[in-house]
């Protein structure tokens, strides 16, 4: 999705339909967690479709889910299912970007322009800026403004996208239609989240390994951590494997219509948000993350910390955001990457040295409505529940 909420809150808002007749949660085998079920049940009880929820903490391993795969279903949404991750995927973008540093391959302060050359970048904008989403390079996706103007980006909503969801962007005319209209602002004067900047990343991982985006990552990330079940999508519309359906609601003539939206060509989002996972895989991505097993000190330390930029609030990293420890009432910091793409929402939360995870896939039917407080209300609850226990 192309817009987060980034006040220190660390999740992504997304649009609610209410929906009737949801089923009760189901735990998966091991000590029951009565907290984190109910907390399930109040996510189902909001209005959205499914949920499957996975933690790792001092008791242990625990899944659960609630709700139904589809709409109107009986089946449960299956706690090892797969789903698209969203804007989880620009953690894993950078990470194999500060690989590449770590290697000497590409300068962290280096200019972009001089590995991209011919694509009129400002030399101003440096790999840091893409990562940390300083560069105010224009959000292809479209542009979002405090005082509620919109500048429109490519088709990602309504029945434009519904009618060509199947249409195939290449990543460096995403990145073109960007740099052909004003940047938000001057390289490094502010803070923007924008997917332009990890569809960069993409370019530049291409560029100086003279390999896929997709061969690099299951070469240095998805094969090491053996996360079987994740996968780089490309083009591919399918959703393989056991997983729940997600739903778009639009208006077509004056008619309201609901499309599954579920099998979808994901590059419109590209390597800021395409990939599909399980909340397992995520769980061990994470923890190997922060253990320090995909990076090198020095390269995670510069993930890990939200240097200071023109907005101090955006608690950003280098492809990862933080949630204050003022703002959690475990009283520590939890490290966070959320994500949203049409009808999928992930939640992923972590304690900074990855021993204590919580992951999770939230299905509905996507109206695309402005975000609302509903969704803000049951992830903060969820991690009390899990958090905050004594």
């Amino acid at each position: 999705m192309t817009r987060v909420i980034r006040r220190r809150v660390g999740v992504t808002a997304l649009a609610v339909t209410l929906l009737a007749g949801a089923a009760a949660p189901v735990a998966a085998a091991g000590p029951d967690r009565p907290e984190l079920r109910a907390a399930l049940q109040e996510i189902v009880d909001a209005g959205f479709t499914g949920v499957q929820l996975r933690v790792h903490d001092r008791r242990g391993d625990w899944t659960g889910s609630a709700g139904a795969r589809e709409p109107g279903g009986t089946a449960k949404p299956p706690t090892d299912g797969r789903f698209r991750i969203g804007s989880t995927t620009k953690t894993f973008t950078a990470a194999v970007v500060l690989q590449l540093v770590a290697e000497g391959r590409i300068g962290l302060d280096a200019p972009v322009a001089g590995y991209l050359p011919g694509f009129g970048f400002d030399p101003r904008t440096t790999v840091r800026m893409l990562l940390q989403h300083t560069s105010g390079l224009f959000n292809y996706t479209g542009e979002y403004y405090d005082d509620g103007t919109v500048v429109p980006g490519i088709p990602w909503s309504g029945k434009e996208w519904v009618d060509n969801r199947f249409h195939t962007y290449r990543p460096q005319d995403l990145v073109r239609y960007s740099l052909a209209r004003p940047a938000r602002f001057a390289p490094g004067t502010g803070w923007s989240y924008a997917n332009t900047n990890y569809v960069v990343a993409r370019l530049l991982i291409e560029k100086v390994t003279g390999h896929s985006y997709a061969d690099e990552m299951r070469r240095r990330v998805l094969r090491p951590l053996g996360l079987r079940d994740t996968m780089v999508p490309g083009t591919s519309p399918e959703l393989p494997g056991p997983h729940s359906h997600a739903y778009y609601r639009y208006s077509d003539g004056g008619q309201e219509k609901t499309v599954d939206i579920s099998r979808q060509n994901p590059s419109w989002i590209s390597s800021a948000g395409e990939l599909i996972s399980t909340t397992e895989d995520l769980g061990r991505f994470f923890s190997a993350l922060l253990g320090g097993k995909l990076l090198p000190a020095p390269q995670l330390a510069e993930m890990l910390e939200p240097h200071a930029t023109p907005d101090p609030t955006s608690d950003y990293g280098l492809g990862i955001f933080e949630l204050h420890a003022d703002a959690n009432c475990s009283g520590e910091a939890l490290m966070t990457h959320n994500g949203s793409v049409q009808g999928y929402a992930t939640l992923v939360y972590s304690t900074p040295d990855g021993s204590r995870t919580l992951q999770a896939s939230i299905t509905y039917v996507d109206t695309g409505v402005a975000p609302t407080a509903a969704y803000q209300k049951v992830v903060q609850s969820l991690l009390r529940k899990e958090f905050c226990a004594a």
